[in-house]
């Protein structure tokens, strides 16, 4: 079987998707990623055919951290992949043509690409790197980063604030997927919930323990817990000099507001004994000053980092949280914007971590947030277990696969027991 995976142009939604890819490979399957061209090198050393996306694709970079309110921010990104929806339908329509899968599998920022997927009639799946932007009678709604709430005050609380934003998110998304569904020869759809119930299988990258609990999903979603790749790279050899306990503070890959994060760290955690290692990522490392027995880099691998670390602090992207808790360290989240507030949530409800805003962000108060947190490795211990029953890339390529012989494409819902 030929299998075709199409990513945005972001590192955090290539890596998740590698070890799926890569599973495919290993049963047999012709499989070829079409991904960021930075990143293509990386691909081919892993064993897989790849080929970069439009470069034109590329040029729309997300710019959310120009904006300094949460909202404009959160318009900016979908502004961008509205932008590069457009471009992505006829790019991955050619590949098609070129490659002739007979199954596709697409990043699920790839609003043209997923259009295109369905308009082409191939068995089609689409993986989600981040938490599903699902509405639920049992959950709060995606975006605000509230946690859990029970009886009639919580259930009217979730449906208003539900109902409210995914209005606001369809005013953007929904007029550029539509028209290109109509350019396609598709039907509209009235929002994009809709939009997520049209592949066969929709891959979530998490797992129940993590995502607050229901029992009700639409019956294309598959749990199919964290994936974790990176380029491999060696331990450096002064790791084993930093001494315990050592804290590891990461900066997003994709640019934001997040290096005062790492700045705050240096000064609030070292005086008390613990050694920062920071990785700044999109920021210069040059912009920060570690005292002795502390460090900055650009990246270090995180894998062999976690193995001595007793606790994370980052701005709660999915892959360096799920990556954490995978290897059963907890977390100080302190969310700077897109997804990372529900993030944060979901670590603090686990009891796995503990979460800070960004405007009581202290040398201080970071410092009893990393102290608390350091408690908590076994709520850490409880998500990682649920990652590792929810079967990786295994249970991945199971449903990718699944694709071809079964599927179905109605977004009515599932009950469990």
């Amino acid at each position: 079987m030929r299998i075709l995976l199409y990513t945005s142009p972001a590192r955090g939604h290539l890596y998740p998707a590698m070890p799926i890819a890569s599973e495919l490979a290993a049963r047999g399957h012709d499989t070829r990623v079409q991904t960021l061209a930075a990143e293509i090198d990386h691909v081919r050393a892993a064993g897989l055919d790849a080929a970069p996306i439009d470069p034109a694709i590329e040029a729309h970079a997300i710019v959310d951290w120009k904006q300094r309110l949460a909202p404009l921010a959160a318009l900016s990104v979908l502004r961008t992949f509205a932008r590069r929806s457009e471009l992505e339908a006829p790019d991955l329509t050619r590949a098609i043509e070129r490659d002739a899968p007979d199954v596709l599998l697409i990043d699920v920022n790839c609003w043209g690409a997923a259009t295109a997927a369905e308009a082409s009639g191939l068995p089609w799946a689409v993986y989600s790197p981040y938490l599903l932007p699902l509405r639920s009678r049992e959950a709060p709604p995606f975006g605000l980063g509230l946690a859990p709430r029970s009886g009639p005050l919580g259930r009217a609380r979730d449906v208003a604030l539900g109902a409210v934003l995914s209005a606001s998110f369809d005013r953007t998304a929904m007029p550029t997927i539509n028209r290109l569904r109509t350019q396609l020869g598709l039907a509209p759809l009235p929002s994009y919930e809709a939009q997520l119930g049209r592949p066969h299988a929709l891959l979530a990258l998490t797992a129940e323990g993590f995502e607050y609990p229901r029992r009700e999903w639409p019956t294309n979603v598959r749990f199919v817990g964290p994936m974790e790749w990176s380029p491999p790279q060696p331990a450096p050899p002064w790791l084993r000099e930093m001494t315990d306990p050592l804290v590891l503070v990461t900066c997003s890959t994709e640019r934001q507001r997040d290096k005062r994060l790492l700045h705050v760290a240096l000064e609030a955690l070292p005086p008390v004994g613990m050694a920062v290692l920071g990785t700044a990522a999109a920021h210069d490392p040059g912009e920060f000053a570690p005292p002795p027995g502390s460090r900055v880099e650009r990246f270090v691998p995180h894998d062999h980092v976690l193995a001595g670390a007793a606790c994370v602090v980052c701005h709660g992207g999915m892959g360096i949280v799920q990556k954490a808790l995978a290897a059963e360290v907890p977390l100080v989240v302190v969310p700077f914007g897109r997804d990372q507030l529900d993030v944060a949530c979901r670590v603090e409800e686990a009891q796995a971590g503990a979460q800070l805003s960004p405007r009581r962000l202290t040398p201080a108060r970071l410092r009893q947030a990393v102290e608390l947190a350091m408690t908590l490795r076994a709520g850490a211990r409880r998500v990682s277990a649920a990652f590792a029953a929810a079967g990786g890339a295994s249970a991945a390529a199971d449903a990718v696969e699944g694709v071809v012989v079964g599927g179905g494409s109605d977004h009515t819902a599932r009950t469990r027991a």
